[in-house]
């Protein structure tokens, strides 16, 4: 609390004492006073009434001095609360509920003292009939807040254990599940998947079985698939792995687990354990694991399983499906500069050999420092090429349709020297070192001639003019070295 405002708090609190104090330090004089008056008034004729009078009044001034005392109290208690208790509160996680505990000490007190001040006021009085009408109005407000009342101690049962923490994921038996959002004496509030309120009173809340994922804990997800029995195992672990661990959300702390989870009747069944960073975004995590196991298995030629059928009806392929034709791959790798060197019938031999690659937005094609033996040419879609600086992802340039990248890879095996991201949802051409090595053994000519037109692609993506010689000798010779060393080429 700020200086003026606890002294502004304190001048009125000390005034208001002061004040309250003169006023009961007057009340003796002002007692013998009215007795005189009232005596006075009724005189000896009708002593009977002048007596009841004087009680009257005597009575009506130990109440005054009971409301006073009890202004007083009020005041002190509310003074020590916010000087003390209200910023030891404020720093709590749940400063809801712990002001419900603030308020409840308060009542407690203000009884404490109503009760002393009362005795005092009363030191012949008998409490046992005040103790008597309270205890038959307790009962009625009882029945009466009873929902009320469950509500309230429950709520301070929740405050006590703290089972959970508002922006906790939490699932409430049938009731639904969501994030929590506020805790409060009469219920929660939960924020459900579908942007709904859901308010649930504390005393169902104490019936129901809560399941809790802490917002500052790695809580896993399983997400299920299955593959034909032809498919191996090893290989779809792997790939599987590696494309869940670099969804987003994914936790890098820990690693992806893929395990056999039975042997059904028409295929593999599968499980993936992986552990989340924000739980509350699981919907979109699990929607984006089973997008990138699709995309994985096309590229994998790994297959679902089908449900076993003695006629199996296969629907036509849709028109946008990944299937190209062979004239169609010819025709991009024609357009290549880089395999300029090469006659149309190597050209269609090349292109019957090379894979068709799809990717989804966002993921990476390659990675930098990846050992390498293929290169990529962009046949529909759009990629980005960025590197890492001072932490940050930096953009390099991006390629279109019949963009090519990794061709020192292709050629001379040297890892990747940046990462390749797909922009949108990307078809490439891989082309191995196995589809080209087979050329190089028919035509011993073409390693030459290709290693001219690497190193002058080369030597163009180091920004060498092109009004120079397009490459010197020595370079065509360091990049003829590598290829042949790398086929192992005579």
């Amino acid at each position: 609390m700020k200086l003026p405002e606890l002294k502004k708090q304190f001048f009125i609190f000390a005034l208001s004492a002061a004040i309250i104090s003169l006023i009961l330090i007057f009340f003796p004089f002002v007692e013998i006073v009215l007795k005189g008056y009232v005596a006075g008034f009724f005189g000896a004729s009708d002593s009977t009434m002048g007596e009841t009078a004087v009680e009257l009044f005597v009575n009506l001034l130990k109440i005054l001095k009971l409301v006073f005392w009890m202004i007083v109290v009020v005041a002190f208690v509310r003074f020590i609360s916010s000087l003390i208790l209200g910023p030891a509160l404020r720093k709590t996680s749940d400063y809801e509920t712990s002001g419900l505990l603030r308020n409840v000490v308060s009542i407690i007190t203000y009884i404490v003292a109503f009760f002393t001040i009362y005795k005092w006021q009363y030191p012949n009085h008998d409490l046992t009939t005040l103790f008597a009408g309270s205890t038959i109005v307790g009962v009625v407000l009882g029945l009466a807040l009873q929902d009320t009342l469950g509500n309230l101690f429950a709520g301070l049962a929740l405050q006590a254990d703290q089972p959970f923490q508002i922006g906790d994921v939490i699932s409430i038996g049938t009731k639904g599940s969501g994030v929590v959002e506020s805790v409060s004496w009469r219920g929660l509030k939960i924020r459900t998947f579908q942007n709904k309120l859901l308010i649930i009173s504390n005393a169902n809340l104490g019936k129901e079985a809560i399941e809790v994922s802490p917002r500052d804990n790695l809580n896993a997800r399983l997400v299920f698939f299955n593959t034909l029995y032809a498919n191996s195992p090893a290989k779809t672990i792997h790939a599987v792995r590696e494309a869940v661990r670099q969804v987003e959300n994914v936790s890098p702390k820990m690693r992806p687990i893929v395990r056999v989870r039975n042997l059904g009747d028409n295929g593999i069944d599968w499980e993936i354990k992986y552990w989340l960073e924000d739980y509350s975004k699981f919907n979109d995590t699990d929607a984006l694991i089973r997008q990138r196991i699709w995309y994985v298995f096309q590229r994998e030629h790994i297959e679902f399983a089908y449900p076993t059928r003695t006629i199996h009806i296969e629907t036509k392929q849709p028109d946008d499906a990944f299937d190209e034709s062979g004239d169609d791959i010819f025709y991009r790798l024609s357009n290549v500069p880089i395999f300029e060197p090469l006659n149309d019938d190597e050209t269609r031999k090349l292109a019957g050999k090379c894979l068709i690659r799809v990717f989804a937005p966002g993921e990476a094609i390659v990675r930098k420092g990846q050992q390498s033996g293929s290169m990529f040419v962009v046949h529909r879609g759009s990629v980005k090429i960025q590197i890492v600086e001072n932490n940050l992802p930096k953009v390099i340039t991006t390629l279109e349709t019949g963009g090519i990248f990794g061709e020192m890879g292709l050629f001379t095996g040297e890892p990747r020297s940046a990462d390749v991201i797909a922009v949108e949802e990307t078809e490439v051409l891989e082309i191995r070192n196995t589809a080209v090595k087979p050329l190089f053994d028919d035509n011993p000519n073409l390693v030459e001639a290709l290693s001219k037109t690497i190193a002058e692609r080369r030597a163009f993506l180091l920004e060498k003019s092109a009004e120079h010689k397009s490459v010197t000798d020595i370079e065509t010779k360091s990049v003829f070295d590598s290829i042949k060393k790398f086929f192992g080429l005579n």
